[in-house]
């Protein structure tokens, strides 16, 4: 990115090592948008025209919250805002089945396309209608189409000016939308300014020779084989990494709309979702999944320990852009 971009105040947030002596717990989280929101139809549906479009969120999440309730577990639910600012029962609903409510931003518009100054107001708008729906403070985020890399670093300083504690936007892959193939593959925090910090659950990836490749759910949970995602799991365990899985609602929808739109997103979008919402239930049983905001507190009460944030090295971070 060309230095002229950074002529505003907000600046790059900076990869700090971090020490966590003990596993965090597998993390499970779940986007909160309709199917007619996603990027891989962005330019085939304009936000203006959302509301023309039969919305099956609220029906598709309350069918996650029964897969949820039915094995015991709980989840950070990044919810769109434009979804809460519609529709606040169903944040309400998640509230009260004991689930965080996280902020997805508002119109899931990727934040390289935004400018500082938009970024900021879509955030504050998201994160009002997500509060006054569930009566629940929102302290973390993740970025539409994980949409923090390289260029948009300056987001994560603005998130930690408003008083969010947590992101999970960075993706340590290769890919052909977003993705930062040499951030850490575990959690880490970023120095986001003087005295502000910032925690990072990137989603699950596991390494292959010189690549990382993904196995945390949502596309990747659907179109990879079970073998797969089980070798990934059992491998990032023995690592002693702790999972960070997501999924959409819409994912466990087969009889959704069919929309129209390249062949490559049509494939992404609708490929094995009859039988997604199987293949959810059996991660479930592998493990107790717990929502994002009980890692973060259990990454800041081992950081503030003088004790446990001195008993283990730090995560190896040497040159995680290159």
């Amino acid at each position: 990115m060309s230095g002229s971009a950074f002529s505003s105040p907000i600046t790059r947030a900076r990869l700090v090592p971090s020490r966590f002596p003990r596993p965090l717990p597998d993390a499970l989280s779940v986007d909160v948008e309709d199917y007619f929101h996603v990027e891989a139809f962005h330019d085939r549906i304009s936000s203006e025209s959302w509301p023309s479009h039969p919305s099956r969120v609220v029906d598709n999440t309350r069918r996650v919250l029964d897969l949820l309730g039915r094995h015991g577990t709980k989840a950070t639910f990044f919810v769109l805002g434009w979804v809460a600012e519609r529709f606040p029962q169903i944040v309400r609903e998640i509230v009260a089945a004991g689930h965080e409510v996280a902020c997805h931003s508002y119109w899931h518009r990727c934040i390289w396309h935004l400018s500082p100054d938009e970024f900021r107001a879509d955030t504050r708008r998201a994160r009002a209608a997500i509060e006054d729906a569930g009566g629940q403070a929102v302290v973390g985020y993740r970025a539409p189409s994980f949409s923090v890399v390289e260029q948009s670093l300056w987001a994560l300083e603005i998130l930690s000016q408003e008083g969010f504690l947590y992101d999970s936007s960075v993706f340590p892959i290769h890919h052909d939308v977003y993705g930062m193939p040499h951030a850490p593959q575990a959690p880490f925090e970023w120095a986001c300014g003087e005295g502000c910090h910032l925690f990072e659950f990137p989603p699950t990836t596991v390494r292959l020779g010189p690549w990382n490749l993904p196995a945390a759910g949502g596309g990747y949970l659907r179109i990879l084989p079970e073998w797969y995602t089980r070798w990934a799991f059992r491998k990032a365990r023995r690592e002693g990494r702790g999972l960070v899985l997501y999924f959409h609602p819409w994912e466990v929808d087969p009889h959704q709309p069919r929309l129209r739109g390249r062949a490559r997103s049509m494939f992404r979008h609708y490929f094995h979702i009859s039988r997604m919402e199987g293949r959810i239930a059996k991660v479930l049983a592998t493990s107790h999944f717990a929502p994002l905001r009980e890692c973060l507190d259990q990454a800041m009460a081992e950081k503030n320990n003088p004790i446990l944030s001195g008993s283990s090295p730090p995560l190896a971070v040497a040159s995680p852009f290159r």
